[in-house]
């Protein structure tokens, strides 16, 4: 199976199927019993599947706001969520 073959799909998963895949992938190469061949192949396809996944929680984050208060404790607005703080 080649690389892009095997990663063909990916950019199309939900976040939901991209996780579920990705944690098949990582009990099947925990236990050991896959060829050396297949887990290559297998572990490419984890990686294309992680990297999907942060791709995916970056862009929830980016439209994820914080509700901003005035000083008498009311809603005033939105702004964006700053996840550094």
């Amino acid at each position: 199976m080649t690389e892009t073959i095997a990663n063909a799909d990916v950019a199309s998963l939900a976040f939901e199927e991209a996780l579920k895949q990705l944690e098949a992938i990582v009990a099947r190469l925990e236990r050991g019993d896959v060829p050396l061949e297949e887990s290559i192949d297998i572990y490419t396809r984890g990686e294309a599947l992680k990297a999907r996944c942060d791709a995916l929680l970056k862009q929830a984050e980016a439209r994820i706001e914080r509700i901003t208060l005035g000083a008498d404790g009311r809603p005033t607005g939105t702004a964006p969520l700053d996840v550094d703080k």
